[in-house]
């Protein structure tokens, strides 16, 4: 399976990491993208290990941050469509599709 991040999810994630590095320094920062990472290499191996979410896509909830990774399984391709906040607006980059 081969893994795509949405543009506006890699947005996504290097704002929340500089985020994580302004507010607590650069070894939260990488935490985050450490997390960000084993969750995503979770789901190459186990695609349908998220619930199901809005707009036929799947939302995966990081273990230690208060993010959710929204994503589609498509054949062999596993689509990153956002790195969204648990406390953004719900369904903001459904948009971006």
């Amino acid at each position: 399976m081969i893994l795509t991040l949405h543009p506006q999810a890699e947005n996504d994630l290097r704002e929340a990491a500089e985020f994580y590095k302004q507010r607590a320094g650069n070894s939260f920062s990488l935490a985050f993208l450490e997390e960000f990472e084993h969750s995503t290499n979770l789901l190459l191996k186990h695609p349908k290990l998220g619930a199901p979410w809005r707009h036929n896509t799947q939302k995966l909830v990081l273990r230690r941050f208060p993010y959710s990774l929204i994503y589609q399984a498509l054949d062999e391709q596993l689509v990153i469509v956002a790195v969204a906040h648990q406390s953004r607006r719900p369904g903001y980059w459904s948009r971006w599709k």
